[in-house]
């Protein structure tokens, strides 16, 4: 009899890193439910998004799913999702980038654009949206996405949402958040370089590869429609972890069409809600992984979302090593959400 071990390593085409999927000691699915919730809820009246009333300037605005102008010198009453400037920001606009040395140290300007997005109702999400609303938040994320890339000064275009005090969000009404900058960021440099290395060497899409045998196997496929898929990766990073990518084989984010806003909205929808009922609920980041809009070629990347629920939290091997652990194998996470 072969010898059972009480992990396997699991190497990530792309990132090039090794996962540990720990099936020695492996959790049920059921253990990864959430029993306690670290309360972000403030009293309707004290929410700051509720109203607009103390925000910056909006930048976008949709009520009911078309697209509607923004009063001057007066806030918006009447909107369903909203795109507004960061009262804290990251980055912050300007019309030049100014680069010194401090000590052995290279310092840039944070120039760039941070703008959160808010939908209007205070307690549902993704999960408890209709169709329309996922779809409208979608738009808003793609007509920011071609606006802010004509900044010249802009190197890349990230949308994320925090989704519980776990996952860092600080508000507890349902927004998520798009940031401009001038430069790509390391993580989505791993991951290109790995598609880069793939596509010279195989002359053909690592992602591609990936999906395609996911889609012969099956064992880790969330759900799928006609033009996109979620899966839980075979190389997971962290229990429950899930990526949608579209079908077809396409680069930028932002050359989606409607047609294809549509299938991602019911993926994206479905997906959450899934997560939502198998896990009570938890806490995740989700973020979207797509080329830099800095002119170069990228086509042998393959856009995604990738959703990671806050499932553990990193320790002393996983902080002194950067190889995380996961208490679960994706074929049984990815089995446990179809059942949901």
């Amino acid at each position: 009899m072969a010898k059972r071990f009480p992990s396997e390593l699991r190497f990530d085409l792309v990132s090039k890193d090794w996962v540990i999927i720990a099936t020695g000691r492996a959790r049920k699915p059921t253990t990864f439910q959430k029993n306690h919730k670290l309360h972000l809820e403030l009293k309707q009246k004290e929410c700051p998004f509720d109203t607009l009333k103390e925000q910056e300037e909006t930048t976008s605005a949709f009520l009911n799913g078309e697209r509607i102008s923004i009063p001057r010198n007066t806030y918006l009453k009447d909107w369903t999702t909203v795109s507004i400037l960061n009262k804290y920001p990251a980055f912050s606009h300007g019309t030049s980038i100014k680069t010194r040395h401090v000590g052995p140290y290279e310092v840039m300007d944070g120039v760039g654009h941070h703008e959160v997005i808010v939908t209007r109702d205070h307690k549902k999400d993704i999960p408890d949206f209709s169709i329309e609303k996922v779809r409208e938040l979608i738009e808003v994320y793609h007509q920011r996405f071609l606006e802010l890339m004509q900044d010249k000064l802009v190197n890349y275009i990230t949308i994320f949402k925090n989704k519980g005090a776990t996952a860092g969000a600080s508000v507890a009404h349902p927004h998520s958040q798009m940031l401009a900058i001038p430069v790509t960021d390391p993580d989505l440099q791993r991951s290109m370089r790995g598609s880069l290395q793939y596509q010279q060497e195989r002359n053909r899409c690592v992602h591609c590869a990936m999906l395609n045998w996911d889609r012969e196997e099956k064992t880790r496929i969330i759900f799928e429609n006609k033009g996109f898929v979620a899966v839980c990766p075979f190389a997971s990073r962290v229990a429950f972890e899930i990526r949608i990518y579209p079908t077809k084989h396409s680069a930028y984010f932002e050359k989606i069409d409607d047609k294809q806003k549509d299938l991602f909205a019911q993926a994206l929808q479905v997906t959450l809600k899934k997560l939502k009922k198998a896990l009570k609920d938890p806490d995740y980041n989700y973020f979207i992984h797509t080329s830099p809009v800095d002119g170069e070629n990228h086509d042998h990347y393959h856009w995604h979302l990738e959703i990671l629920p806050k499932t553990s939290t990193w320790a002393g091997f996983e902080l002194g090593t950067g190889i995380e652990i996961s208490t679960i194998e994706p074929e049984k996470a990815a089995e446990f959400l179809r059942k949901n």
